[in-house]
């Protein structure tokens, strides 16, 4: 009796159902079409995503620092 026997398979899969049962058996193989349903899924979403260019900033348009900047006329600077 070889490990590929007809015999050899049948009586595992009678064991299986005894333990398992025929409604565990369908909801394990459910579980696992599920998730690797939910792996294809996953790697399309994580697929290869262009990055937004670079902003360029403009000299003009930087932010001037607190200490340079000027007070209006007749204010006093404390």
């Amino acid at each position: 009796m070889g490990f590929g026997s007809l015999w050899h398979w049948a009586i595992v899969l009678i064991v299986v159902l005894i333990f398992f049962g025929r409604g565990r058996i369908s909801e394990i193989m459910g579980d696992f079409g599920s998730g690797i349903k939910n792996f294809k899924q996953g790697m399309d979403d994580d697929g290869p995503q262009s990055a937004p260019p670079p902003v360029r900033i403009a000299a003009s348009e930087t932010v001037a620092s607190p200490a340079s900047t000027e007070t209006p006329a007749g204010a006093s600077r404390d």
